[in-house]
């Protein structure tokens, strides 16, 4: 496995499973939210939400 170049923007999907539900939720790095019963159409949501987005600005 390599490692994240330095200063290489880093990206976080994640997707959690609703407990005592079909259902799983995506959330990407931007903080967009997706539901769906089939974990395909989710990485398909997940890998294509919009293109060019960026994550939110942290204030420092």
């Amino acid at each position: 496995m390599t490692g994240r170049p330095p200063g290489a923007p880093r990206e976080i999907y994640r997707i959690d499973w609703l407990p005592g539900t079909d259902i799983l939720r995506g959330i990407c790095h931007c903080g967009a939210e997706h539901t769906a019963q089939d974990p395909v159409l989710m990485w398909e949501w997940m890998l294509g939400h919009p293109a060019g987005h960026r994550p939110p600005r942290t204030t420092a």
